[in-house]
């Protein structure tokens, strides 16, 4: 009697996408949909960098152009009348300048896992948003770099915060956190920044093959830096590859730590807490992968990108968002516990201040944005759901924000004496300088996405069933199934046969 199995599920269309997040232990989902072969990766990708621009990039390009516009006209009027127009004052002397600096290097956090952790660990369904997201980490680390440059008063000083001699014969001090931040954050953007060029190294001699013009091919020919294809030529970049990987790992757990050493060292109630390297850690991870989620959902879209950025990378990502959103849930509830097994008064009044004193608004929106907000994604129909995906991503986005104004402001706002209390309003500069921060990021990935490949198309093609000794799996390409068909090929049940 011949044997009858059902067939695995398989990827169903779900409108304009096609929907492989479904989970079979007899089958593996595909990771590229829509029938899509070497050729047609290429094709999708090559178009974007090599061909005009499409009008709407023009419209965003000229809006990121303006808001950046409006930070450097900021900064100019900042270095002429000095750190005075800020909302700074006595006891707030740190505000907007080290809230965004904090807020954008948590949100490069999301480019390096991707890229470094999921690389070690052969998660493979990090090839279709590692190359945008190693490149938001670059451009989120060039934003958080501009504002310690600003925030010392005289940027024109700001080499002080380097480790080299001056005209006073005076050091930087090595106990100052700030100094440490100096070398994370230099550290960070170097080897995330050789990161992201190595990988691209043989995309860019794709373009450079693709390319029409002979501009495009002398540029693109110089920044491949002689790729040609070869067996030597593709050992070698693995190996690098695997290099920087393993150098960047350590850096995802280590820099934001650095980070959160500069309140963690001091004796500031709110402030002087050993959960915060973890915790700060999580929440980068958590910002990052909402960030990488406000641009993919886009750039899928407007790109013709579907069946390369999939829902399954939608799917996945949000649930790394929400387990890293329970974490930070579970740092919050920690830290009001710990103050109150402390029965350190000043320790309890600092957290209580935060929900009902000064500026309880700063924490009710980060509550809200960062704790209540992604439990819905404790159900697939919200992960499979763009609308609510993207809605989700931006609260916590702007949770993340909220939360880095609660830890450094409300801390500051009410210290050890009430003579010393007072309070923090934010200045029209200070709103300019964030809104400019969002400008310069834009403006970059605007540029990005346009002359460099959005797509990691060398590591999209190995993971394709062409790559494979086995062969293609054309059933695996088709949407027109159904969960409940049935079929009477056991081999097709089971791949591996």
């Amino acid at each position: 009697m011949a044997t009858t199995t059902s067939i695995p599920n398989m990827p169903v269309r779900n409108g304009d996408d096609i929907d492989n997040t479904f989970d079979d232990a007899r089958v593996r989902a595909p990771l590229i949909v829509g029938g899509k072969g070497f050729a047609e990766v290429t094709r999708v990708v090559t178009r974007i960098a090599l061909e005009e621009p499409p009008g709407w990039w023009y419209l965003a390009f000229a809006a990121s152009l303006g808001l950046l516009s409006l930070m450097g006209i900021t900064i100019g009027y900042l270095m002429l009348a000095g750190v005075g127009i800020w909302g700074n004052n006595q006891p707030v002397a740190w505000a907007f300048d080290i809230v965004n600096f904090v807020f954008w290097v948590g949100i490069g956090h999301a480019g390096t896992l991707i890229s470094a952790i999921l690389f070690l660990f052969r998660q493979n369904w990090r090839t279709g948003i590692n190359r945008f997201a190693e490149a938001m980490t670059i451009f989120a680390v060039i934003c958080a770099a501009t504002f310690p440059g600003i925030h010392v008063g005289r940027p024109w000083l700001a080499y002080w915060l380097f480790p080299i001699p001056n005209q006073m014969a005076m050091w930087p001090q090595f106990r100052s956190p700030l100094l440490w931040d100096v070398f994370a954050v230099g550290t960070y953007f170097t080897v995330s920044l050789l990161f992201w060029y190595v990988g691209m190294i043989p995309d860019l001699a794709t373009l450079r093959d693709k390319s029409k013009t002979r501009v495009q091919q002398i540029v693109y020919g110089a920044l491949a830096l002689g790729w040609t294809g070869s067996c030597r030529a593709w050992h070698r970049y693995e190996r690098a590859y695997l290099i920087l990987a393993a150098l960047s790992t350590p850096l995802v757990l280590s820099v934001h730590s650095v980070v959160s050493f500069d309140f963690a060292t001091s004796q500031l109630p709110g402030w002087h807490t050993t959960i915060f390297p973890p915790y700060f850690v999580a929440g980068a991870v958590f910002g990052g992968f909402a960030m990488v989620l406000t641009l993919a959902i886009p750039c899928r879209a407007l790109f013709g990108l579907k069946d390369i950025i999939t829902l399954r990378h939608i799917d996945n990502m949000n649930k790394v968002m929400l387990a890293t959103g329970l974490i930070v849930a579970y740092a919050y509830a920690v830290e009001f516990f710990t103050a109150w097994y402390s029965q350190h008064y000043y320790e309890q009044y600092a957290f209580v201040n935060r929900v009902f004193g000064a500026s309880p608004w700063a924490f009710w929106c980060m509550f809200t944005c960062n704790v209540f907000a992604p439990q819905i994604m404790w159900f697939k129909w919200a992960r499979n759901s763009l609308v609510i995906t993207f809605i989700v991503a931006n609260f916590v986005n702007a949770g993340m924000w909220f939360e880095r104004f609660v830890i450094i402001v409300t801390s500051l706002q009410r210290d050890f004496l009430s003579s010393s209390w007072g309070l923090f309003k934010p200045s029209w500069v200070d709103l300019a300088l964030l809104a400019g921060s969002f400008g310069l990021f834009f403006t970059l990935f605007c540029l990005f996405i346009k002359f460099l490949p959005i797509i990691a198309m060398a590591e999209v093609k190995s993971i394709l069933p062409e790559a494979h000794a086995h062969g293609p799996e054309p059933d695996l390409q088709r949407t027109d199934y159904r969960p409940d068909e049935s079929a009477h090929d056991p081999h097709r049940a089971h791949p591996a046969h």
